[in-house]
């Protein structure tokens, strides 16, 4: 990481797991979170970075939410473009193991989001997170690098396979317990989706989503214990004023099984129904369609760094949660 400056305006360099030691500001801090959702953004509406750059203000009074556009409003600009640009290639890029390299920033982001109050829904997002970083550091020593020949290019990096990736997920949950929030909720929610006819182990993917916590934001305005954005909240019946529907747990769960439903009617294989929830349902039907595919390890590769990561590591939650296979849900019935 280069110079990031302190509050006297100073070049401060440090490498990222020393940033406690810089006086930075906490807008700097929370604009380091931010940047990686904006180029998550990026990836999804195919936006390059000079255009995020350019029309970095309006982009932000547009998709942020206004929680979060408020503490964001006196963020160091530079900060925000420093880390952009650096996070560039891990995060439009397709490698999971890119993702390892943010580890140490993520643990000193962290504890200053869970120090105020204002930020605290925000660190719950990111803490919920933090184990797809760990998990790109296993897969990285797992993934040999290529072989370089002397005189030829340099060969493609490899990536790890989805099977490779459902055993790393699979290690690392085997043995976790449930969030705290999940006691009480698992059994109240669990009849909304058997009332909406789909498997009711489907509750657990707002462990996934918000390790069970209503308040859970991101930074780009998803909310919520299944965290929507608010188009698809609209769109699966969940209204946002006069209150957000989205906070409420019910209602929550409710959409979120309707909304998996109707990802499965689609495209008949949950893992494609899960990897769609995570990155839209557009961009997997175009991959399938691209590389004329049927299923979710065929097109893995190409989908994003977090969706290449959240249904495996729904596939470890579900059986430890409840031991069965993904496989072995039903489908919805009509």
């Amino acid at each position: 990481m280069g110079p990031v400056l302190n509050s006297s305006n100073k070049p401060c360099t440090v490498p990222s797991a020393m940033l406690l030691l810089c006086p930075m500001k906490l807008q700097s801090i929370l604009a380091l979170v931010l940047s990686s959702s904006l180029v998550a953004q990026a990836q999804q509406e195919a936006l390059t970075l000079d255009d995020l750059l350019e029309g970095g203000q309006q982009w932000l009074q547009e998709n942020l939410d206004e929680g979060w556009l408020r503490t964001f409003q006196q963020a160091d600009q530079s900060a925000v473009q420093q880390f952009l640009r650096a996070l560039q290639e891990r995060f439009q890029g397709e490698y999971v193991i890119d993702l390892a390299a943010l580890r140490q920033t993520a643990q000193v982001v962290l504890p200053l989001l869970e120090s105020h109050e204002e930020t605290r829904s925000y660190a719950t997002w990111l803490r919920t997170r933090m184990d797809y970083f760990e998990a790109a550091e296993e897969l990285r020593l797992i993934v040999a690098p290529p072989k370089v020949q002397p005189g030829q290019p340099p060969p493609p990096r490899p990536k790890p396979t989805p099977e490779q990736q459902r055993q790393v997920w699979q290690k690392r949950v085997e043995k976790r317990p449930p969030p705290r929030g999940a006691e009480n909720l698992v059994s109240r929610l669990k009849p909304i989706f058997v009332a909406e006819r789909v498997p009711a182990e489907l509750v657990w993917l707002a462990e996934i989503e918000s390790s069970f916590d209503p308040n859970a934001r991101s930074p780009v305005g998803a909310a919520g214990l299944y965290q929507f954005m608010p188009a698809t909240a609209k769109q699966v019946g969940l209204a946002l004023r006069p209150e957000d529907e989205r906070l409420h747990p019910d209602k929550s769960a409710r959409a979120a099984a309707k909304y998996l439903k109707y990802l499965y009617g689609r495209f008949n294989d949950w893992r494609l129904a899960l990897a769609a929830y995570n990155v839209g349902e557009g961009r997997v039907q175009t991959l399938l369609q691209k590389t004329k595919a049927r299923t979710f390890d065929q097109i893995a590769g190409r989908l994003p760094a977090e969706t290449q990561m959240y249904v495996p590591k729904f596939e470890a939650t579900l059986r430890r949660r409840e031991g069965i296979n993904l496989a072995q849900l039903n489908p919805p019935r009509r």
